[in-house]
């Protein structure tokens, strides 16, 4: 594969960032070893990869071929080609754009594409979220909602779907003020569901709208359950206005607790199935949300993440966590080298592995456990 020499390095994420099979995990770990065109190259069999990816392309002949197929499907300079051609802003995360509320986050996005401006990220930024299968009187309150905190100068949040989602950003843009955001389910380029054309158009226009794959990914069902993390990581409160019993609202209220995002729910009638999920949310000790003072109230009490500081909510290693960070900053190891290393049982040496794992300190490529140091430090 020979791409022109003027193709940026843009280009060979947007092409990296639409392969089959490529995890955030699998990216961040090639691009924390290689530039994006000695990552593209690697990822296609040109180049030696890092341990982990080594071990992964080793053991999972398929795996392999399918990077070959797609560094051939997936040229570099049409990919950039594309992005260009749909506005879309390719942001790495070491760019000084990149988000700073995602910066730190355990599961953070290897890239960004993004149709719009991303500078409303430094107002106050609520996140309003809830069923594709909304009621009258759920639209009216995410969009009541919607409006009145665009009013105050603080940006909505949502994810763009039917229902509750759509009447968020509505409602925000209804405000002559608004500057919202919205977090997709695959790429920034194609409105889904289509009928969301003219809203999404809005949204970017005053906005932005992000995803973490590039132009041209079709929006499959998988994909929504992973937006929802970076939608709670990019907001300071979430309030799901409406729920059924299960959802991707109450995944991404899971998604937020995890990170300490302040969460309301809006309390419904409990023969209403749209008010199931929230009044759940409600008895699981989530806030109620009665008007938008109560998420006001709840923003001046909290500033942690607030404009461009990057906060890092990841809990502090101790102990042997310590000591396997130390090991793993020398190198990738894998369990058995590290179960050695510490002189620890497996099964204590996995549990406190995948303890670092879920905090944000170690990211597992094929085995091999190397830490985000890139992506932060202890420091």
């Amino acid at each position: 594969m020979s791409c022109p020499s003027s193709t940026p390095p843009e280009g060979y994420l947007a092409s990296l960032a639409g392969f089959d099979r490529m995890t955030t995990a699998r990216l961040a770990s090639l691009l924390a070893h290689h530039d994006p065109v000695a990552a593209f190259h690697v990822a296609v069999g040109d180049a030696p990869p890092p341990p982990g990816i080594g071990a992964l392309l080793a053991k999972d002949d398929t795996l392999a071929e399918t990077w070959r197929r797609d560094g051939r499907l997936r040229d570099p300079a049409e990919c950039w080609q594309r992005c260009v051609d749909t506005g879309t802003t390719v942001i790495a995360h070491d760019d000084p754009r990149y988000p700073a509320a995602l910066f730190h986050d355990p599961r953070a996005p290897a890239v960004l594409f993004v149709r719009g401006d991303l500078s409303m990220l430094d107002a106050r930024r609520v996140g309003i979220v809830g069923t594709r299968n909304a009621t009258q009187r759920g639209r009216e309150t995410a969009a009541e909602f919607g409006f009145e905190l665009s009013a105050l100068g603080v940006t909505v949040v949502s994810g763009l779907a039917k229902g509750i989602d759509g009447a968020a950003h509505r409602g925000a843009l209804a405000h002559p003020d608004a500057r919202p955001l919205a977090v997709v389910g695959n790429g920034p380029d194609a409105p889904y569901p289509k009928q969301h054309a003219s809203l999404w158009a809005e949204v970017s226009a005053r906005g932005a709208v992000v995803s973490e794959w590039p132009p041209g990914t079709r929006p499959d069902a998988f994909r929504f359950p992973l937006r929802n993390r970076i939608l709670a990581a990019l907001v300071e409160v979430l309030v799901v206005v409406e729920s059924r019993e299960r959802g991707g609202s109450l995944i991404t209220a899971k998604e937020a607790g995890e990170r300490g995002v302040e969460l309301f729910a809006v309390p419904g009638p409990v023969d209403s199935r749209a008010s199931a999920g929230t009044n759940q949310l409600l008895c699981d000790g989530a806030a109620p949300a009665t008007s938008v003072d109560d998420l006001m109230m709840a923003l001046g009490l909290d500033q942690r993440r607030a404009g461009r500081t990057r906060f890092d909510g990841r809990r502090r290693p101790d102990g042997d966590g310590v000591d396997v960070l130390g090991h793993c900053r020398q190198g990738a190891r894998t369990i058995e080298q590290l179960m050695l290393l510490l002189d620890r049982p497996i099964a204590d040496t996995a549990m406190i592995v995948a303890r670092l794992e879920h905090d944000g300190w170690l990211r597992e490529t094929g085995g091999w456990f190397e830490t985000i140091d890139v992506w932060g430090d202890l420091a």
